[in-house]
């Protein structure tokens, strides 16, 4: 059953075709690679799906209902969320904060009745914190949960970023080069928690450049090049596949 269905997507800027009719699908409970070397139209393609773009034409459908055209925070809502390929923490906020901001969206709290201190926003408080603390037990961080978010390690930052995106509750989660920055090590964690969330039953969509990261963990990799898709199949088919390899894998024609 696909969670996910693109169709027939098209954007431009100018006369530069960024993403041209690009159709493809995401089973639910499965990792999908997007791959593609730079200017291949990857972050154009999330911006798309998660409503930060309006298509020129084509269609995005997530759980049964046609999102294209929708603001992203109606995306969130309907169950979707993202991380971007630079790190977005809020500065002066701890770890357990930026986490917690991906709760508003569950959120009944407004702002004149936070500042009313009423009982019930209270417990709701509360409620969050205990949230956010469970997340980054989830990934491993919670002794860094009262630092600030930006003086941390840059790997815990990603992951900190992560944990943000998995407050929001997502049955679709797109992650924009998770691994971007990161040492092998911090890779194959990264690599290790992307499988986790996927075996709680979330869905991810992903961007990556770390080929073994990829391989690694994908169920299936779509591949763009010059905004148009040339292959969308298993790991090991891409692998072979020739224009594949010569596009971006790197095999010279000799």
């Amino acid at each position: 059953m696909s969670l996910l269905e693109v169709k027939d997507l098209c954007k431009r800027f100018g006369g530069l075709q960024a993403v041209g009719n690009v159709s493809f699908t995401v089973a639910a409970g499965s990792i999908k690679a997007l791959i593609g070397p730079n200017g291949a139209g990857k972050t154009t393609l999330f911006n798309l799906i998660f409503g930060a773009l309006l298509p020129d034409s084509g269609q995005v459908w997530f759980d049964g209902q046609q999102t294209d055209g929708w603001q992203p925070h109606q995306v969130v809502a309907a169950g979707m969320a993202r991380t971007f390929q630079h790190i977005r923490l809020f500065p002066k906020m701890s770890a357990w904060e930026n986490i917690a901001v991906g709760r508003h969206v569950h959120s009944r709290a407004g702002f004149l009745a936070s500042m009313l201190g009423l009982p019930w926003t209270r417990r709701e408080q509360r409620a969050v914190r205990e949230k956010a603390l469970d997340i980054m037990r989830f990934l491993g961080v919670e002794d860094r949960a009262d630092v600030e978010a930006t003086s941390l390690a840059y790997g815990q930052q990603r992951i900190i970023e992560l944990g943000r995106a998995l407050a929001c509750e997502p049955t679709l989660l797109l992650l924009d080069e998770p691994a971007a920055g990161l040492n092998m090590r911090e890779t194959s964690e990264m690599a290790k928690l992307i499988a986790r969330i996927r075996d709680t039953g979330v869905t991810v969509l992903l961007v990556e450049h770390d080929m073994t990261l990829v391989m690694n963990i994908s169920d299936e990799v779509l591949v763009l090049s010059y905004g148009e898709k040339i292959a969308d199949d298993k790991p090991l088919a891409i692998q072979k596949h020739p224009e594949v390899i010569k596009v971006y894998l790197g095999e010279d024609d000799a």
